[in-house]
């Protein structure tokens, strides 16, 4: 909120220099605001009293969003990989996919291990588990198991993170 929008009884200011002006009613404030050919702009509307600073509004917000961005660029996105798995993998294969969720366990991400059984393989879900403990333990040096492979429709799931 800004100048005349700002509707509260009484507000603490604050300078343009950053120091305390002290509380008073908005009229006041915005004389002062006037006087000096600056905005009056509520910045922290939860205290008590609102706190207002004398500022130039455009430049205070060129000022947020260029913090916004700064922060913004220091997050990390995590992103979950998928790695899919059938119960008749060979050795060889087993390795390659090992490998590929290797590197994106490297780069930070998430990987979510899926074996998926397509007709008479539903007939033996119980002997397959062991491909997905069997998965998890290739990569216990570099990730833990976040969820233990679980039986969802035709398909089994376990999501492996970067261990810390």
């Amino acid at each position: 909120m800004i100048n005349e929008q700002i509707r509260d009884r009484e507000v603490r200011v604050i300078g343009e220099e950053g120091q305390q002006l002290g509380v008073m009613p908005p009229k006041e404030a915005m004389k002062l605001a006037k006087e000096a050919n600056v905005d009056l702009v509520k910045i922290a509307p939860s205290a008590n009293p609102p706190v207002c600073k004398l500022v130039n509004y455009g430049k205070y917000r060129y000022e947020l969003a260029r913090k916004e961005k700064e922060a913004k660029k220091k997050q990390k996105t995590i992103e979950i990989k998928e790695v899919r798995l059938s119960p008749n993998i060979d050795a060889n294969d087993l390795n390659t996919k090992n490998n590929a969720a290797r590197k994106f366990i490297e780069k930070g991400n998430k990987v979510k291990v899926t074996l998926r059984f397509r007709g008479r393989e539903m007939a033996h879900i119980d002997s397959s588990k062991h491909i997905l403990e069997e998965f998890a333990e290739k990569l216990s040096d570099i990730a833990v198991v976040e969820k233990a492979p679980k039986l969802e429709g035709r398909s089994m799931m376990m999501f492996l993170t970067e261990k810390r």
